[in-house]
């Protein structure tokens, strides 16, 4: 007996793994797709999916919490790094490797965040500045470079999307190190075009969906 519940437990565990990957594909090529392409796409039953997640909001609401999970883990990590260009440099890598912030971008404004999750994006904030503070002490982050950039470096990274992933990924890593080339001080270079954006514009994503 024992061993069939165990049997049931991996399978389901082998469903919710096969569903969360194809709610990834299916709503990051299009946010509205219905709840059915997710499972066809996983190759379960619409009841198997709709045990593990009562609605598409509840569906979407763990796919991005995983990834801003994944985001504060890396910033986390990033933390205890002693040198500061390297703690900021090897976080964004490290974040553009594992394709969060496409989740974020993706599906903001679709389904109503929890207090985990409020709480969870303000640590990932002062985990982050953190990150651009020390960058600034060491030196090499140009001064006129806020915490708000990030945003708009990951973002512009997880733009790019080739039909082959391994393309996809090399091709973020060179825009990456274009950016973060941008992104050292240097006396010569002329300030950059406006204040950097305020986490307050960037707030939206924690909003629920208007209705």
């Amino acid at each position: 007996m024992e061993q069939q519940l165990s049997g049931r437990r991996a399978q389901a565990a082998r469903n919710d793994t096969a569903i969360l990957a194809a709610a990834r594909d299916v709503f990051l090529a299009d946010p509205k797709a219905p709840i059915a392409a997710v499972a066809e796409r996983a190759g379960v039953g619409i009841s198997a999916l709709y045990r593990r997640y009562a609605s598409k909001e509840d569906l979407l609401r763990r796919l991005c919490h995983d990834g801003l999970r994944r985001y504060l883990a890396e910033a986390e990590a990033a933390a205890a790094e002693p040198d500061g260009w390297a703690a900021l440099a090897g976080f964004l890598e490290r974040v553009v490797d594992a394709d969060v912030h496409a989740l974020t971008v993706h599906l903001a404004g679709t389904f109503t965040p929890t207090p985990q999750m409020r709480a969870d994006a303000v640590r990932s904030g002062e985990l982050a500045a953190g990150l651009v503070r020390r960058a600034h002490e060491s030196g090499r982050l140009r001064p006129d470079v806020g915490v708000g950039d990030l945003e708009l470096v990951l973002e512009g990274c997880s733009a790019i999307r080739y039909p082959d992933p391994d393309r996809t990924a090399v091709m973020r890593r060179r825009h990456l190190a274009l950016l973060l080339a941008g992104m050292r001080a240097d006396p010569a270079a002329p300030p950059l075009p406006g204040p950097p954006p305020d986490p307050a514009e960037q707030s939206y994503r924690w909003r629920a969906p208007t209705p």
